[in-house]
């Protein structure tokens, strides 16, 4: 069997690498499909090939000229001539093209034409609202570019039913529940650059987007100095939004050295880093389906706040502290105990360890998968 999975811009490189190693162990031959390697991805392909295909001028310009505007540009019209016009071999000699992200969908349908037909499609939706209502015309007819794979898989119950309410056909919908995953470890460097805790310390970590609440922590947290609780909170990730003004509130409100940010890409030996030294992880979310981030922490046996949207809702009560989606004094007031227990922190997170050990693995995710294509295989043959 010889499969092509395609993220064009590496949305989720942790989770196409292990999936991807999982199923050539099981003896599939394949080729994951993306952008040139930067220096904070951390994958090493084991058993599959890496075909660097998709945004190579933009990339080669990209410390040069930055990521703002004109970068977005470029690789926007690079990525809809690469769609339109370029080299598809790769993904027609194959007996299946995974799609795992669609990250321009006007350009994607070009794509997802050309191909029709000729190989079998297959898509994952990580999430039914595929930007989280920030896309604009990155976006733009997604929910229609579903109609054009002969297969969907999903990782939860709230994706799948989502994607039902939007009228897909559940019998191409298939059900995969995502394994926790493990980011590339931190060494020595890793663990000293970043600074030991003086006080509980909380960690939002990864892409900072308006979806993910950073501002309802920072409101929660703010509440919770002023009223004399103390702890730090820090924020390490790139940002996707103007966090400015939160970090200028942290510190008219006289809580400056309570806030700590790391910000930009960074690796995933320097995000794990983050996670050995906090000691609450908190997913702030105001909407999700399922969470790599939060998969990603498990086994780092720290006690974990989510909100309660997406597969935060479904998780056992004793594993997580949730807080309602979109509301910050509630947050503020399950953050308080943890705060101000060690104890309830380190129960909280041995279960937290136990659940994830609990939760499958990737061989596991590889056969289920494999299944899925052979079944699609199957159709018309």
């Amino acid at each position: 069997m010889k499969i092509a999975i395609c993220d064009p811009s590496l949305f989720t490189g942790r989770y196409d690498d292990s999936l991807c190693s999982a199923m050539a162990a099981e003896g599939v031959e394949v080729t994951l499909l993306g952008r040139p390697m930067r220096p904070t991805d951390a994958i090493v392909p084991q058993g599959y090939r890496y075909d660097a295909r998709f945004f190579r001028r933009s990339e080669a310009l990209r410390q040069r000229i930055g990521e703002g505007r004109a970068f977005r540009l470029l690789k926007a019209a690079e990525y809809g001539v690469s769609c339109a016009m370029g080299d598809l071999g790769a993904v027609v000699s194959a007996d299946v093209a995974h799609m795992q992200w669609l990250p321009l969908a006007p350009a994607d349908r070009l794509m997802l034409k050309r191909l029709k037909g000729q190989v079998k499609l297959i898509h994952t939706v990580h999430n039914a609202d595929a930007y989280h209502a920030d896309a604009g015309v990155q976006g733009r007819g997604y929910r229609d570019l579903l109609d054009m794979f002969d297969a969907l898989i999903v990782h939860g119950e709230t994706t799948c039913a989502a994607l039902e309410r939007q009228g897909v056909d559940p019998t191409r919908i298939h059900l995969t529940p995502h394994p926790p995953m493990r980011l590339a470890a931190a060494g020595p460097d890793d663990l000293a650059q970043v600074a030991d805790a003086a006080l509980p310390r909380l960690l939002f970590f990864g892409t900072i987007r308006p979806y993910k609440g950073v501002d309802l922590l920072v409101e929660a947290c703010l509440s919770l100095w002023r009223a004399g609780h103390r702890f730090e909170l820090v924020l390490a990730g790139k940002p996707f939004m103007d966090i400015a003004p939160l970090i200028d509130s942290v510190r008219a409100a006289g809580f400056g050295q309570r806030l700590i940010t790391d910000l930009g890409f960074l690796t995933e030996q320097r995000l794990d880093a983050h996670m050995a030294k906090a000691d609450i992880l908190v997913f702030p979310y105001r909407h999700i389906d399922s969470s790599g981030a939060f998969l990603s922490a498990l086994h780092h046996g720290k006690a974990m706040v989510t909100s309660d949207a997406g597969m935060f809702a479904g998780l056992p009560q004793e594993v997580v502290v949730r807080a309602p989606a979109g509301n910050a004094p509630a947050l503020a007031q399950v953050l308080l105990p943890l705060v101000e227990s060690a104890a309830i922190r380190q129960a909280l997170g041995a279960r937290a360890r136990t659940y994830g050990d609990s939760m499958g693995n990737w061989k596991d995710m590889a056969l289920a998968t494999i299944a899925i294509y052979r079944s699609v295989m199957a159709v018309g043959t």
